[in-house]
């Protein structure tokens, strides 16, 4: 995440991994304030083990990009939302990405995150049978959820 103040969006990722038994790690690298933290992480990313990044900014929302443009990794952006705009601005920031450069983009907030983390499970999922049982059942009790009667 870009910044201290995004965890409240991008715990939602986390909690929905945890949810799903995979790892993760966490890291606030700000593509404008730690340029080459930014860098190191990007470039060593798949050399770490790594398989997906999902990356959250708010504001001009350069991160997921500028981690797109350093890994073959794909990488999910979540925009968070900003006081100013209330994440559009980190919407149109992720989303706008140049052909050549793919960044998946979700919704703003705790809905992109969570689906973020629901993303980055499938994609891991396609080459780990346990996880893609755990999604399975994770998608069977969400819907198990969901009440027939309105009262």
């Amino acid at each position: 995440m870009g910044s201290t103040s995004d965890w409240e969006t991008m715990r939602h990722a986390a909690e929905t991994l945890d949810a799903l038994g995979v790892v993760y790690e966490t890291q606030v690298v700000s593509a404008h304030r730690t340029p080459q933290r930014l860098y190191d992480y990007a470039t060593t990313a798949a050399d770490r083990g790594l398989k997906v990044v999902i990356a959250g900014a708010g504001g001009a929302a350069h991160l997921p990009g500028m981690a797109a443009s350093m890994t073959h990794l794909p990488v999910l952006g979540v925009p968070v939302e900003s006081k100013a705009l209330k994440g559009m601005d980190s919407l149109l920031s992720i989303v706008q990405m140049p052909g050549g450069i793919p960044v998946g983009t979700l919704a703003i907030g705790k809905p992109g995150a969570i689906n973020a983390g629901l993303l980055a499970a499938a994609i891991l999922a396609t080459s780990d049978d346990a996880l893609a049982e755990r999604l399975k059942a994770w998608r069977a009790a969400q819907t198990a959820s969901v009440a027939t009667d309105p009262i």
